[in-house]
């Protein structure tokens, strides 16, 4: 097996490391080292023909060259891979690496993409004299306000890990709860999703096999009979719109939210869903608060903080209720009066917030405004599975006795005439 000699960055403490792995290729290497703890920052395998100093300077220049080019790619880069990015940035950081370093062994480990792109732009502005609040922010597609202020509070505060640290368990409490959510309505959606197709099929192929024989005898089909033979003859006919029908309409919603009147419509629909609503409700509460409590505790601005949270929550219902209360924030009020004015939280929420702000703790009253929120988000999300399970059960068993009852019982009176 080859043997690899590599150099890195112990993650703990910062320290050079120099040694060698056993591995089948240069990737497995990567990974074996990483588990180690360590940040690789150059790797070969050992025992190769040493080149001359032209073949080295050649290699050292296209090396270069290859980091600093940006592959084509399209959209921004996925809640996951920032999330570890941060985290890892946050250790690089803790263990007293330069920051222009540290950027320079996530760009190299990084795959090409979008991230790799950004860093590389990060990079580059860095090394021109920008800030990295600045250098972030001319890359929208990887850093948001939320992470470009939070670096910029933490650059003005000299506290540049600690808060890349808070943004690092922002992140991942939000990837978490996303997963959580996510994750809990694969089960709903595959039974859907089969059940569709099983029931298309025997509409399509088996309802008119069943036709063809009614035909034959010329029967007196009951109404339920003829109610399935001619849905069978639709869907035959239309199959093409059972997919049209749902992709039209979420097309028909996306082109309402456009605007600002319509979204606001749709959204505050949308929050009146029978326990989903609930889910949505929660879970955008929870958000904005997280978020909210971690830019206060980094030292941005509340006004600014309010206005990165409005820009989070997705909901255009949640965006006014913000705008409210910056507004009213700009004029001398206190944080829980407007809060309590948009009705989008309960009481226990505006208490917590009216005790955050008397006793100069508002942030740590966010943080656990968000706590609760997550736990009953999750309590809500369980309740919603144990109710799809059963109701998905009984309606598939609706469905599946109307077609065989609706096919049997012209059988059965053609039994019965022929006896």
């Amino acid at each position: 097996m080859p043997v690899y000699q590599y150099e890195a960055m112990d993650a703990t403490s910062g320290a050079e490391v120099k040694d060698t792995v056993e591995a089948a290729s240069e990737a497995e290497a990567q990974q074996l080292v990483r588990q180690k703890g360590f940040f690789v920052t150059k790797i070969a395998e050992k025992g190769r023909g040493k080149k001359g100093e032209k073949d080295k300077k050649k290699d050292k220049k296209k090396g270069a060259g290859s980091r600093k080019k940006k592959t084509f790619t399209i959209g921004g880069v996925s809640a996951k891979k920032l999330c570890t990015f941060t985290r890892q940035l946050s250790t690089l950081q803790d263990a007293g690496l330069p920051i222009l370093r540290s950027l320079r062994i996530l760009e190299g480990q990084a795959k090409p993409g979008a991230l790799k792109n950004a860093l590389i732009g990060v990079i580059d502005d860095v090394e021109g004299g920008n800030t990295l609040s600045e250098s972030m922010a001319k890359q929208p597609k990887c850093f948001d306000n939320l992470y470009v202020n939070m670096v910029k509070a933490g650059e003005a505060g000299g506290a540049l890990e600690v808060i890349l640290q808070r943004l690092a368990e922002f992140k991942e409490r939000s990837q978490s709860l996303k997963r959580k959510v996510q994750g809990a309505m694969i089960y709903p959606c595959a039974v859907i999703t089969v059940a569709t197709a099983i029931v298309t099929f025997i509409m399509i192929w088996i309802v008119p096999k069943f036709t063809a024989i009614f035909a034959g005898f010329d029967l007196d089909l009951p109404a339920m009979t003829v109610a399935l033979i001619n849905t069978s003859n639709w869907i035959v006919s239309f199959w093409y719109l059972i997919p049209a029908i749902p992709f039209s309409i979420w097309l028909l919603i996306k082109i309402i939210k456009k605007n600002k009147t319509g979204a606001y419509i749709v959204d505050k629909i949308a929050l009146k869903f029978p326990l989903l609503g609930k889910i949505l409700e929660k879970s955008i509460v929870a958000r904005t608060a997280r978020t909210l409590g971690t830019l206060i505790a980094s030292g941005v601005p509340i006004l600014e903080a309010l206005l990165i949270a409005r820009d989070t929550s997705g909901n255009e219902v949640f965006v006014r209720a913000y705008q409210h209360i910056y507004s009213a924030i700009r004029e001398g009020e206190s944080m829980a009066v407007p809060l309590k004015e948009t009705r989008v939280v309960d009481d226990m929420v505006v208490n917590m917030v009216d005790v955050g702000e008397e006793t100069g703790a508002l942030d740590n009253m966010l943080y656990k405004v968000a706590d609760v929120y997550d736990e009953e988000v999750s309590v809500l999300v369980d309740g919603l599975i144990s109710l799809l399970e059963p109701l998905m059960v009984v309606i598939l068993g609706l469905i599946v006795g109307f077609i065989v009852i609706a096919l049997f019982m012209p059988l059965v009176d053609l039994l019965n005439k022929l006896s």
